[in-house]
């Protein structure tokens, strides 16, 4: 739409297309000046759309330039307002505009992350929070999003302020190592930890098949979602935590159980059917489950595969954290009823060689260092504020030249109290070891073996 002004009355020109599939560069405009674009794009993703079978998306691509593996997966969803954001920036870029529009806040970091990466000229951005509940009774976080393109050098900065009437940003949005973090002042302030993780997280075991695989005990009988009781070889049945038990308490005790069909990734399954006949004979009841399984990992892999499986599943003791909630607790979770503590895929654990090794790693996770360096990287609206990628980030052996470690002796031995297990000392912190590393391998952890 474009308003002209012809001898002192507005006059107002409207065009009905298709934004998708208009070129914006190529509109004819009566007027000069000053540009501004506002609007509320839709706030669904391309693949809730597809679902709905509409046909009103974006003409397939991969425009986010994802690779491999993560083109085939959740990687390759985006908000159509994103796409909306870039297309304006993009097209209308000549006319050095600004841009208003109300989206979620997911959809304006994603906006300024592919800005920086894309040289797009973007030169200011603000976010004002606003209660999309009050007003539009929807359950997400959402912004004002405005930025000016084309003037002067580029910055994909954000003040992040409040709410509409603020005048002063409670925390500056900015990218740093290649993504965006949420608070850039507690950043620069522990940037030293900003570096290669010296251990290797995991994600828990992933199946798609919950109603299935994970069972309830009560007096001794397993049973599924369904209700129905389970008869399963005891040797593919292990305790599950979940992210809500993680959050919970400190020595979490898991409520659950899993089937657990491989060992390692890409195991066969099919003699499943000699050694463990029963097992076979539920699972095959329910083939028609798995089969619906719609994530293309699952595509030509044995019947019943899981993902998230390996050896470092089976170790006794091992720290551990949730994806899902706003506050980061690492615990430090050990065997439940002589077997191995396994997590879903909202979890992340580390591994660990020994109730020691996994109680010192934990002491020093949870250093409010570590936190607030942890916080200053994620932001608590997402759908999965921690992840394996954030994780990696943490330089651990920063941390552990720094800090001081009365502290963290005295962390960990309380952590091993609540296990009834004894005191380390600090020969026993000189001789560390990294889980996964080939001196914890070789187990030349004194005291700790």
């Amino acid at each position: 739409m474009e308003a002209e002004n012809s001898g002192g009355e507005a006059a107002v020109r409207i065009k009905q297309a298709d934004i998708f599939r208009l070129n914006l560069a190529e509109l004819e405009w009566s007027q000069t000046g000053p540009l501004l674009v506002v609007g509320n794009p839709p706030w669904v993703t391309n693949a809730e759309l597809g679902g709905l079978g509409s046909e009103n998306l974006p003409i397939k691509s991969n425009f986010k330039a994802r690779s491999g593996f993560g083109a085939k997966t959740g990687e390759s969803n985006f908000d159509i307002a994103e796409f909306i954001w870039i297309k304006l920036i993009k097209e209308l870029a000549w006319s050095r505009p600004t841009i208003a529009l109300l989206c979620k806040t997911a959809v304006a970091r994603n906006v300024l992350a592919y800005a920086e990466r894309a040289a797009l000229p973007i030169s200011s951005a603000d976010i004002y929070l606003i209660d999309a509940k009050k007003w539009f009774g929807a359950a997400v976080d959402a912004c004002l999003f405005r930025v000016d393109v084309g003037f002067g050098e580029t910055n994909y900065s954000a003040n992040l302020y409040a709410d509409l009437d603020a005048s002063t940003p409670q925390s500056v949005l900015a990218m740093a190592n290649g993504s965006m973090v949420s608070d850039y002042a507690t950043y620069e302030e522990y940037s030293f930890l900003e570096g290669e993780s010296p251990i290797v997280w995991r994600q828990g075991i992933k199946h798609d098949a919950a109603a299935i695989m994970e069972l309830t005990e009560e007096r001794g009988v397993l049973r599924n979602r369904l209700g129905e009781a389970v008869s399963a070889e005891r040797e593919y049945v292990y305790p599950l935590l979940k992210s809500s038990d993680l959050n919970g308490d400190d020595n979490p005790e898991p409520r659950c159980r899993v089937l657990v069909t491989q060992k390692e990734l890409g195991a066969g399954t099919t003699d499943l059917s000699q050694r463990a006949p029963r097992l076979w004979k539920y699972l095959s009841s329910h083939e028609d489950v798995f089969l619906a399984r719609k994530s293309s990992i699952y595509e030509g892999r044995s019947p019943f595969s899981m993902f998230g499986i390996g050896d470092y599943s089976f170790t006794d003791y091992k720290v551990a954290v949730s994806g899902m909630y706003k506050t980061i607790r690492f615990r430090v979770v050990g065997p439940y009823e002589g077997k191995p503590v396994l997590f879903d895929d909202t979890c992340y654990l580390a591994p660990c060689a020994s109730a020691e090794q996994a109680c010192i790693l934990a002491a020093l996770l949870n250093d409010p260092s570590c936190l607030s360096f942890l916080n200053s990287l994620i932001f608590l609206d997402s759908k999965r504020p921690i992840t394996k990628k954030v994780l990696q980030r943490l330089d651990l052996a920063s941390l552990l030249s720094r800090i001081d470690r009365r502290f963290l002796i005295r962390d960990a031995n309380q952590r091993l109290a609540v296990l009834g297990l004894g005191a380390i000392s600090e020969d026993d912190l000189n001789t560390f070891a990294w889980p996964g590393t080939e001196l914890d391998r070789q187990l030349l952890i004194p005291g700790m073996t």
